[in-house]
C-alpha cells in the first residue's frame, strides 16, 4: 500500500472470482493487482477468499463503501478493488451509472478483472450440490430408491434416442440433461447405503479408470487404426475386466427384442463363432425370422431396432394420412 497517489481520478477494479474454484487459486493478474492496490474491500464479509488474501499480506479494508465512497477512495488516482459478492455486483454498478449520469462527477475508470475461470465441467459441481440439498430437503425425493427411479431411467433414455432421431438440438440438451440427472439421483442415493456406500465421485472415477483402460491404443502402446481396430480392442479389454466365460455375459436380456437379437448376432460375428441361427419351423414362427433379419441387419451395420423404429414412424404417417378425409 502506498501513502502518495498519482493524479487523476483513479479506478475501481471489480474483482470476481468462481465459488466452483479453490479460493486461493488465482491468476497472477488478480494476485498482482491485489498486492499493489491502494485499498480493497470486500462486499461480502464472509467472502471466502479473505483468509487467503490475509496469509499472503494483502490488508482488506472491511466491507466496501457506497459508490459515492468508492469515488472519494479513488480520489488522487488511487486503485480501489472490490472483492465482489456471490451474487455479483449489480447494485454497485447501478450506482456507479447512476452517479456516472448524473454529470457532476469525474468518474474513475472502471475495470472488471476475472480472478479465476471455471474449468471445462465446472457446472457439475453445481449440479452435485443442488441435487445434494434436494436429497435432503425434499419430501419425495428423500424417499426414492434406486427400484423406484429405474422406470424414469429407462423412459429418459427412450426420450434420448427421439430426441436424436428427430434431430432436435433444443430437445436433445434438454433430454441428456435428464439422462445426467438419474446417474447424479443413483449416485446420491447410493452414499447413504450402510454396508457398500459410494458418490458421484466413485462412479466419475471408475469410468474414467475403464475409458483409460479400454482405449489402450491412446493411454497405451496398442495401435488402431480404424473404427473395427477400436471395436475389437474395446471388446478384448472389455473381456479382460470382467474375465467372462462367454461373448454373450453382459447383454441384458430386458432390452427390447431386436435390439437383443442384434447384440447377440454381432457379439457372436465379432468372435468369429459359427452359430446357427434357429430354423423357421412354420409359418408362425416369427421369432426365428426377426431373429435372422436382426442378424443381416447388425451384419450389414444397421441398427435394426433404429430401422424399425423408422419405418413405424414412416407408417405412422401414411396412418393419419389414411385418417384425413378427402375432399
Amino acid at each position: 500500500m502506498t501513502d502518495s497517489a498519482p493524479a487523476g481520478p483513479g479506478r475501481i477494479v471489480l474483482l470476481t472470482t468462481s465459488h466452483r474454484v479453490a479460493p486461493g487459486l488465482l491468476s497472477w493478474p488478480a494476485w498482482q493487482l491485489l498486492r499493489t492496490a491502494d485499498r480493497v474491500y470486500a462486499r461480502d464479509g464472509g467472502h471466502p477468499l479473505l483468509p487467503y488474501l490475509k496469509e499472503a499480506g494483502v490488508t482488506v479494508a472491511g466491507a466496501a463503501p457506497g459508490g459515492a465512497g468508492l469515488l472519494e477512495e479513488c480520489a488522487g488516482g488511487r486503485t480501489v478493488v472490490v472483492l465482489a459478492g456471490a451474487d455479483g455486483e449489480g447494485r454497485l454498478t447501478d450506482e456507479l451509472a447512476a452517479l456516472a449520469g448524473s454529470g457532476r462527477h469525474t468518474m474513475p475508470a472502471l475495470e472488471l478483472l476475472p480472478g479465476a475461470y471455471d474449468l471445462p465441467g465446472a457446472r457439475l459441481l453445481d449440479l452435485v450440490q443442488v441435487m445434494d440439498r434436494i436429497r435432503g430437503e425434499c419430501p419425495w425425493s428423500s424417499t426414492r430408491g434406486h427400484r423406484d427411479l429405474a422406470k424414469h431411467g429407462l423412459e429418459e433414455m427412450y426420450e434420448l434416442v427421439e430426441a436424436i432421431e428427430a434431430g432436435d438440438r433444443t430437445e436433445l440438451r434438454e433430454e441428456l440433461g435428464d439422462v445426467l440427472l438419474q446417474v447424479v439421483f443413483h449416485a446420491r442415493i447410493a452414499q447413504e447405503d450402510a454396508e457398500e456406500p459410494f458418490d458421484v465421485d466413485d462412479v466419475a472415477g471408475g469410468l474414467v479408470a475403464k475409458l483409460v483402460h479400454r482405449h489402450p491404443h491412446i493411454f497405451g502402446d496398442e495401435h488402431a487404426e480404424t473404427p473395427e481396430d477400436v471395436r475389437k480392442l474395446w471388446l478384448r479389454t472389455k473381456a479382460e475386466e470382467k474375465r467372462r466365460e462367454s461373448v454373450t455375459e453382459g447383454i441384458p436380456l430386458s432390452q427390447p427384442g431386436l435390439a437383443l437379437a442384434a447384440k447377440l448376432a454381432g457379439r457372436a460375428r465379432t468372435a468369429g463363432l459359427a452359430a446357427e441361427l434357429p430354423a423357421p419351423t412354420g409359418p408362425e414362427d416369427f421369432g426365428a425370422r426377426l431373429l435372422a433379419l436382426a442378424a443381416e441387419a447388425e451384419a450389414a451395420g444397421v441398427d435394426p431396432e433404429t430401422a424399425l423404429r423408422t419405418t413405424a414412424r414412416a407408417y405412422r404417417d401414411t396412418i393419419r394420412a389414411a385418417e384425413t378425409p378427402t375432399s
